[in-house]
């Protein structure tokens, strides 16, 4: 076998058995957390035969290695069941709002990875001079704030101080492309501050490290301009870091936007992960976290194919 086809498959391999081991500390997670999920249906006023009735019905009675293994077995087959607290089908409930967190990430990827990866290429050029410093300054600040620290003071920048949007990022079926964009705003640009500092740090030491090379110095020697020289030889060879660092962060957008969602009240998977953590919902939790796995897996691999494939010793072995 080749050694990148080894490798490839080796990794997915690898990905498999890491869903799998996801699926049961989440699990295990829901069933370490206080409460009764009959309880959490029913209410406070419920009585005890009606509690032990609703639990019967569910399968609450069930020991938790069997409705591990049941739930998994159906999972295995597309079925995801239904929600424990109002019966609603789980697959139908997830489309609805992973098209939402889609829709923000996808946002948020289309400003902040060609603005990263310019303001990484504007650092590389001026290394150690004052468009360097600001701009790494800037993007570390951003960086080290907290999700909901950003979050909160973006609210009130541009809620309170300029009345420009709204604080809620309410949207529903039927908004129009640029209504669903206005809706956004606040949270695409929380999650750019948080996602910018690193692709544009990496995308930085990418380029320096390249610049370091002697073909470079070739391309000087040529009298081609440094921006024309990080552009034209530079750039191309210090891609595959860059695009390992990219999608990385594309995979935290996707999966790693609970707290935003959270805040901003965006009807998306996060917010519904959310709201049946604590009703203890756990198909609901499982089929969430199942997936916020399989995407941030799955482009992890991804990463590391791009990684494998640019490595010449690898695709052309002796």
């Amino acid at each position: 076998m080749h050694p990148v086809l080894k490798l490839v498959v080796q990794r997915l391999a690898l990905g498999l058995v890491l869903l799998l081991a996801v699926s049961a500390v989440i699990f295990l997670g829901i069933e370490a957390l206080p409460g009764d999920t009959a309880q959490a249906i029913l209410g406070q006023a419920a009585t005890e035969v009606s509690l032990a009735n609703l639990r019967e019905k569910l399968g609450l009675n069930e020991p938790a290695l069997t409705r591990y293994f049941v739930w998994l077995w159906a999972a295995l087959h597309g079925d995801l069941g239904v929600a424990l607290t109002n019966g609603v089908d789980i697959a139908t409930a997830i489309g609805q709002r992973f098209g939402n967190t889609l829709f923000l990430a996808g946002c948020a990827a289309v400003i902040s990875v060609p603005l990263a990866i310019t303001l990484g290429l504007v650092a590389a050029r001026y290394n150690g001079r004052w468009p360097d410093k600001v701009i790494s300054g800037l993007t570390l600040t951003t960086i080290s704030l907290p999700e909901f620290v950003a979050a909160y003071f973006v609210i009130f920048l541009l809620t309170q101080v300029f009345p420009i949007f709204q604080p809620v990022a309410m949207v529903f079926p039927g908004m129009s492309f640029w209504a669903k964009l206005n809706a956004v705003a606040l949270p695409v640009i929380v999650l750019v501050m948080v996602v910018l500092a690193h692709m544009m740090r990496m995308t930085r030491a990418a380029i320096l490290n390249v610049m370091q090379s002697a073909y470079i110095e070739t391309a000087e020697l040529k009298g081609l301009t440094p921006m024309q020289v990080i552009w034209r030889h530079a750039f191309p060879n210090a891609i595959a870091p860059i695009v390992s660092v990219v999608i990385l962060n594309l995979a935290y957008l996707v999966v790693g936007v609970v707290v935003v969602e959270v805040v901003f009240g965006y009807n998306a998977l996060g917010q519904y992960l959310v709201d049946h953590v604590t009703k203890r919902d756990l198909p609901v939790v499982q089929a969430v976290g199942m997936i916020f796995a399989a995407v941030y897996i799955g482009l992890n691999i991804l990463a590391d194919v791009i990684s494998i494939g640019a490595n010449p010793r690898l695709r052309h072995p002796k």
